[in-house]
């Protein structure tokens, strides 16, 4: 199964007719996606589930539909067993960014967790997963896809969130903070805490 947002209103992407879920199921084959991705995107739909015979020929044929921008990021605790978010847009977020070239994934998201958050000495765990959103640059529909990692903060030191990043704030938050936090969010930071408490 695949999960794309946009605008926190998924398409699901399915090979399972009995797939529980609170969207009508259509046919991939039968579907316009720019049509699904317009309606989502004017909030005309809340969402919708897609069902695919070749679940991967589907996938790999829905992505030609954008350009694809890979990303990656880390879900970071302290010795306190807090979780670092960042706040920028308005919203509360995980430290996350563009890969470049050259550089292995891994690699991405420690650089980036410490660019965003001005820490440093970050020791990479396990990867978690793979999210996906639709976000339009120049009325262009493109398609993000962010890999992340568990991390562990190793040192205690005092963060600076990346100002011209547009992040106002870099901070650890204990749990009743993080479940705070969690409810002015994005769709896919609650699959990453979601695959990270099912570990």
């Amino acid at each position: 199964m695949y999960k794309v947002f946009i605008n926190d209103r998924p398409i699901i992407l399915t090979d399972s007719l009995f797939m529980e879920s609170d969207f009508e199921l259509l046919n991939y084959k039968s579907t316009s996606i720019p049509e699904i991705i317009h309606k989502l995107k004017k909030g005309r739909l809340d969402g919708v589930a897609l069902f695919c015979v070749d679940l991967q020929e589907c996938w790999d044929n829905f992505k030609d539909h954008f350009k694809v921008i890979s990303a990656a990021g880390g879900l970071v605790l302290n010795e306190k067993k807090e979780f670092l978010f960042i706040f920028r847009g308005n919203k509360w977020d995980l430290p996350k960014g563009r890969i470049e070239k050259g550089e292995s994934i891994e690699e991405t998201a420690v650089r980036e967790v410490e660019e965003e958050c001005g820490i440093s000495q970050l020791k990479l765990h396990d990867f978690l997963l793979t999210t996906y959103h639709v976000f339009f640059h120049n009325k262009e529909a493109r398609l993000k896809e962010t890999h992340w990692y568990q991390m562990e903060a190793t040192i205690d030191e005092v963060l600076t969130p990346q100002l011209e990043e547009g992040i106002t704030i870099a901070a650890f938050k204990n749990t009743e903070e993080s479940k705070k936090a969690l409810e002015d969010t994005y769709a896919n930071i609650h699959l990453v805490f979601e695959t990270y408490y099912q570990k």
